[in-house]
């Protein structure tokens, strides 16, 4: 569970880079018209049974108006599930198990399937160990750990928020790698930050992929091996 939180966090966190760095042209007449549709949608939760339909509709409307506000749609996403109540009728529990299929077995396997493809015809290895496929590969493999661990050890030795209860320090730090494992918003913000049908641009997001799943392999490797070593010391001290 702690790692699905850091998870839906991290991917919120990525959202908001692609919102406030990736937006342009932001076109007034629109974002009112969006704003005017969450509106909507938060007092549509404010009824007695308010129709998951309904969310859906006004989710596809609001995707529409952020759209073509400049600001980047897929903060429309994020701000739709927002409006959704947690409490009445089970709704939230109830749309995320409809839409859970739908997205584990169909539109995050055609996303990979779509961008996370590497042309490796003319990539040597100068390409595979250029400063930007090591850069990305060490952001997920160094950073992340690096980051989660010193959040997870200053919180607890604070007393704001102790690390889950039963867990050792090997646990978290195995946890951390795991974070390393960067997949559709790491490829999407590559197919941001590098577009266009330039051959440089091409190149520049092969290699950008290629940090990515080279970081993402390793950090899976690291993590299962930590964990791992990590059983099988509480195994031995039960």
């Amino acid at each position: 569970m702690f790692l699905t939180a850091l998870a839906i966090v991290d991917d919120m966190g990525a959202v908001l880079i692609i919102a406030v760095f990736y937006s342009s042209g932001v076109s007034l007449a629109w974002l009112i018209a969006a704003s005017l549709v969450l509106a909507a949608m938060f007092a549509l939760a404010q009824t007695r049974r308010p129709p998951a339909w309904g969310f859906a509709l006004l989710g596809v409307v609001l995707w529409y108006c952020v759209l073509h506000s400049g600001i980047h749609a897929t903060i429309a996403g994020v701000a739709a599930a927002i409006t959704v109540p947690i409490g009445k009728r089970r709704l939230l529990e109830r749309m995320e198990h409809a839409l859970a299929p739908w997205s584990a077995y169909l539109i995050v396997p055609l996303f990979g399937f779509a961008n996370a493809g590497v042309a490796l015809t003319g990539l040597g290895a100068e390409h595979i160990f250029a400063p930007l496929p090591l850069a990305v590969a060490a952001g997920l493999v160094l950073g992340k750990q690096a980051g989660i661990l010193a959040c997870v050890a200053a919180a607890d030795r604070l007393g704001y928020a102790p690390r889950p209860e039963g867990t050792s320090w090997m646990q978290i730090w195995g946890m951390s790698l795991l974070c390393g494992i960067g997949f559709t918003m790491s490829l999407f913000i590559t197919e941001l930050a590098f577009p266009g049908p330039g051959s440089q641009a091409m190149l520049l997001r092969d290699e950008a992929k290629i940090g990515i799943l080279a970081g993402s392999f390793i950090s899976a490797l690291g993590g299962f091996f930590v964990l791992r070593l990590a059983h099988e010391a509480r195994a031995r001290n039960a």
